[in-house]
């Protein structure tokens, strides 16, 4: 059996706010999942050759979500709701890719998320378009959590039990 890549069409966009309608898990379009390792420079003393470059801090891009637009959205109320009252609340989500069977096969943690912009494509009487709801969102940081790790955890966790042979691993979110 060959293991192929996944395919990035099929997955899920989980938010802790309530309430939430079937159409608040369905996006066409998810961009901004990037994360970059700042670098910082140390010159050392009597070397003048070179520099080092030490990891520093992470710096998480924003994320964008795109869709249909819908009459009734919780993640609309609550993106409007910000940015017209100024009612920011945080709130984290869950970006999960799926297989053909519908499982989360990886998954990423976004940690308070708050919507920063929001945009509707044009309206054009010349095209029969959908209109496009865009939400842009600043997060603080994203985990990655694989399943393959959880699966295996609890595949060592069966061995241990049985007296067979021992394999870990470890999930932590925050």
């Amino acid at each position: 059996m060959f293991d192929y890549p996944f395919t990035g069409f099929h997955f899920l966009v989980v938010f802790e706010i309530f309430p939430q309608v079937p159409n608040d898990f369905r996006f066409q379009d998810v961009t901004g999942l990037t994360v970059d390792v700042g670098l910082d420079t140390y010159k050392e003393g009597g070397e003048n050759r070179f520099v080092h470059r030490l990891p520093g801090r992470n710096t998480y891009s924003d994320l964008v979500l795109k869709r249909g637009m819908t009459l009734v959205s919780g993640v609309t109320a609550w993106c409007l709701d910000s940015i017209e009252n100024f009612n920011y609340q945080p709130t984290n989500m869950l970006i999960s890719l799926l297989n053909e069977d519908h499982l989360p096969v990886s998954s990423w943690y976004i940690a308070n998320a708050i919507p920063i912009k929001y945009s509707l494509s044009s309206f054009n009487a010349e095209t029969n378009s959908i209109v496009i709801e865009s939400m842009t969102l600043r997060y603080e940081y994203y985990k990655t959590l694989n399943l393959s790790a959880a699966v295996g955890a609890a595949v060592g966790a069966v061995a241990d039990l049985f007296g067979g042979a021992s394999a870990s691993a470890s999930i932590s979110v925050g």
